[in-house]
């Protein structure tokens, strides 16, 4: 039944010279499913010694192989269930927030704070509060998780060239880079930022979510598809803590940590530096990216992983003198909700190219990389394709999470639907429901009023339709 294996396929195996059982097996597939033969081979073994006229016996029957008798699955796994199915990982400051009061949400394998509720504030006002004050003070995250993948050698920069969309052999000493990598089929796999460390050595880092399969395909690029290339890559993941330090006040805070000149001439955006950072009774040694995913003045500030805590109870003592609070995922999720920028899963969802959110410009002209050659298919080329932009709200209602764009939310079944809603939040800098949507045609449909809708949740909400970034979208506070 598993395979499909009909009469009339058996008694074809006799004629054929496979009257033998384990030939039989082998000729129809009778039996070599997962059930092994349970539900069928005895009455498929019963026809071959009815077309042989002898016993059943006689035919005799295949090997059985174990399982033979059934085992449930939870027999499998063992006490590998429920909290231990999968390994929990921690990044050095897990102490320090689960002491302080953080609530914690899974991210792959690893814990990462939530939010960090006070005292009669639901996790959701405690989120508010933090992306509140990461756009007028100054706030700190822990971005230990993320991908961080070290690559030495001569061609590095050509094997970037051919990873990513946009050019790398143009990326100066000291400097960091934006980048997005597609699969082979166009579609966006990734999208990170790697710095030139020195002449041969880079650090790319990544998303959470995609980590470890980059760096599978970088080990099997190397490995098996460009073998001359001299590139050495290794994770480094779990050797470094990192934090990324957001805000108009961030610069002041890091000017009472670090010792070196942290001034916009002496340290510009997408610059990386090395400096050591003054701790309570020592100085620890760091990498300092000048990087934003907040859209605000922004540093990630990377040391080794046993330092990890020092550094983060360092930075918000030499921050309290400017306000400066801890924020989790939720807070940095409606942060970059705010700017427009896309995530792996939401945005970055396995059916989006670079030119559906926004990015197409990136695709280098005079280079190849990976993916590009297929993203010249009629497809991904339609004028229909969902593109991101951002919504708002016409009547202050809030957005429903997931919610389908149309254009008449009381149209005939089936309602004709335009695009869906990938990001949402209530913006405590906006004061406003927003979301990110891809949107058919969408960059050309600035401007438009259309409907979200909801069935589930029994919504429908007016919405705008306008550019994904909603604060800052020349980017001034990146610079400052």
């Amino acid at each position: 039944m598993q395979n499909e294996v009909s009469v009339a396929d058996n008694a074809l195996a006799a004629p054929e010279g496979y009257a033998a059982v384990e030939h039989l097996k082998r000729y129809t597939t009778l039996g070599m499913g997962t059930d092994q033969g349970k539900t069928s081979n005895i009455v498929g073994l019963a026809l071959m010694a009815e077309r042989l006229g002898v016993s059943i016996p006689e035919v005799g029957t295949t090997t059985f192989r174990p399982p033979y008798t059934p085992v449930t699955l939870g027999a499998l796994p063992g006490h590998a269930g429920g909290s231990h199915v999968e390994p929990t990982r921690y990044t050095a400051m897990h102490g320090w927030h689960a002491q302080h009061g953080a609530r914690f949400v899974n991210a792959g394998l690893w814990k990462r704070p939530h939010s960090y509720p006070r005292s009669g504030e639901s996790q959701d006002d405690a989120a508010n509060r933090e992306a509140r004050n990461v756009r007028e003070n100054v706030g700190a995250v822990d971005v230990s998780t993320l991908g961080k993948m070290e690559l030495q050698g001569r061609d590095v920069a050509e094997f970037l060239n051919r990873i990513y969309i946009n050019r790398w052999d143009t990326l100066a000493v000291g400097r960091c880079r934006y980048g997005v990598m597609l699969r082979e089929d166009g579609i966006v796999r990734d999208d990170g930022t790697t710095s030139r460390l020195d002449e041969t050595h880079y650090l790319m880092t990544t998303t959470t979510a995609n980590a470890a399969a980059v760096m599978q395909s970088i080990e099997r690029l190397l490995q098996v598809d460009w073998p001359h290339l001299d590139v050495y890559a290794v994770s480094v993941t779990e050797n470094w803590s990192a934090v990324a330090l957001s805000g108009p006040k961030s610069r002041q805070v890091l000017a009472a940590l670090a010792d070196i000149d942290v001034s916009n001439d002496a340290f510009p955006f997408l610059a990386v530096k090395r400096c050591h950072l003054r701790v309570a009774s020592d100085r620890i040694p760091a990498r300092v990216f000048r990087i934003s995913y907040s859209g605000e003045l922004a540093y990630e500030l990377h040391v080794p992983a046993d330092r990890g805590r020092e550094m983060w109870e360092a930075v918000l003592a030499a921050g309290q003198p400017f306000g400066i609070m801890p924020y989790g995922t939720e807070a940095m999720n409606t942060l970059r909700v705010e700017k427009g920028h896309v995530v792996v899963g939401a945005e970055i969802d396995g059916r989006t190219t670079a030119d559906d959110l926004g990015m197409g410009r990136m695709v280098g002209a005079n280079k190849w990389c990976i993916g590009k050659p297929l993203l010249a298919r009629a497809a991904l080329t339609a004028a229909d394709r969902g593109q991101l932009v951002g919504l708002s709200t016409l009547d202050g209602a809030s957005i429903p999470r997931g919610a389908k764009i149309v254009v008449d939310p009381d149209g005939p079944l089936p309602n004709p639907m335009l695009g869906h809603v990938t990001s949402w939040c209530l913006s405590p800098n906006l004061n406003a429901s927003i979301a990110l949507a891809l949107l058919a045609g969408g960059r050309s449909r600035y401007g438009e009023t259309l409907w979200a809708v909801s069935p589930l949740v029994d919504a429908k909400v007016r919405v705008r339709v306008g550019p994904s970034c909603f604060i800052d979208p020349d980017g001034e506070r990146l610079r400052v």
